[in-house]
């Protein structure tokens, strides 16, 4: 059986394991049986994985659980809305559950978030586990108990803090993900390095191409670094009233292009992200925070990789100014309308920048060449 790496989210009588490394999945009756062992269990995944994936997850654990059933919700970011939820809790209520059975989220972003929220809320809390199947997920979501849906006035805002038991992260099941899939999770990856790590960007700009053709090794210290660090935030700030912010670097901007392109999947989450991150960092600099240096060469290692690094490149989520920043201001970290962003001292260290007016983000926009009418 191969030995995974594991990382411990120390959060008191809620801490949890995260473990990765290749081939968990085949293997998940061992890494899983703590959690599993004699108890009615159900895999919830989304109708891209579930045919990849689910069965033999079930297959697996089927043995050890005492009853399995499997459900699944379409796939895409559609699917974290208040529909797919109020649907998805009505079909795990009428299998029938107790307050002893656990949700196990199989898939992407997308299906942690909707099936931790519904953990969270079914019986006012059941256990869940997270097996995530995307980049993106492995080192972002998956991590940290953030659970939630979209809705028609913003992403994420309907939701709760919920932790799972245990993440397993098999590294093997990237192999079914685009290009541009792994892309948008590297975003996320990228965004360690430049909130909080200068060396670890430094190593990015190396091994990029080696983490995109999914070169286990390389795949395996940027998914572990990358939850070393939100583990260590996590465990410091669960509930973001502080030092968590700084894990939103790029977010403020990447929210808003979201909610624009209204989550129909021509923009994803980490090609939001990226620009956002471009675009933090040229406000960093208009704002005397960090270099010119630094911001050319976030922006060089966004276009190296291939991922949008401005405005001008995203591939949906356009609109005149004044509607960005109406979105903007429904953003959690906006206070008495005035808007409140992550922005950067320097490659690798982020910083919290509240009481941003309109007024300056609209002059920053338009000297981006943003259609402001």
């Amino acid at each position: 059986m191969t030995k995974a790496e594991k990382i411990n989210v120390g959060l008191n009588d809620r801490s949890y394991p995260i473990l990765i490394g290749p081939n968990l999945l085949k293997a998940a009756d061992t890494y899983l049986y703590d959690f599993v062992s004699n108890r009615h269990c159900i895999i919830i995944s989304d109708t891209t994985i579930g045919p990849i994936y689910q069965n033999l997850l079930a297959k697996t654990i089927s043995p050890i659980c005492g009853k399995l059933n499997n459900l699944r919700v379409p796939s895409g970011e559609n699917s974290k809305s208040l529909s797919v939820f109020t649907e998805i809790c009505n079909d795990i209520l009428n299998i029938g559950i107790d307050r002893n059975t656990i949700l196990i989220a199989l898939g992407g972003g997308v299906i942690g978030d909707l099936v931790g929220f519904a953990s969270a809320s079914l019986l006012r809390g059941i256990e869940y586990i997270q097996i995530p199947t995307s980049l993106l997920a492995q080192v972002d979501s998956s991590v940290g108990g953030k659970t939630g849906i979209n809705s028609q006035a913003g992403k994420n805002l309907i939701g709760a803090f919920h932790q799972p038991k245990i993440v397993l992260t098999d590294t093997n099941l990237l192999n079914s993900l685009s290009k541009r899939e792994l892309l948008s999770g590297y975003a996320e990856i990228v965004k360690y390095g430049l909130l909080g790590d200068a060396n670890f960007f430094n190593w990015l700009e190396k091994n990029w191409s080696d983490i995109l053709d999914l070169k286990q090794d390389k795949v395996i210290y940027a998914v572990k670094r990358s939850c070393e660090m939100k583990a260590e935030i996590v465990a410091s700030d669960e509930t973001e009233k502080g030092m968590r912010a700084l894990l939103n670097l790029g977010h403020t901007f990447a929210h808003a292009f979201e909610a624009i392109a209204k989550y129909n999947g021509e923009l994803l989450h980490g090609e939001a992200v990226a620009a956002g991150l471009g675009l933090a960092f040229d406000l960093s600099y208009t704002k005397q925070l960090c270099s010119k240096e630094d911001a050319a060469r976030v922006h060089s290692h966004l276009a190296q990789v291939g991922l949008p690094d401005n405005y001008a490149s995203l591939p949906a989520g356009k609109a005149p100014i004044p509607q960005i920043i109406e979105h903007m201001k429904k953003d959690k970290k906006t206070v008495s309308n005035k808007l409140t962003f992550i922005l950067a001292n320097r490659i690798g260290r982020a910083c919290v920048v509240p009481n941003i007016s309109e007024e300056e983000i609209s002059s920053f926009f338009i000297a981006k060449g943003v259609n402001h009418v």
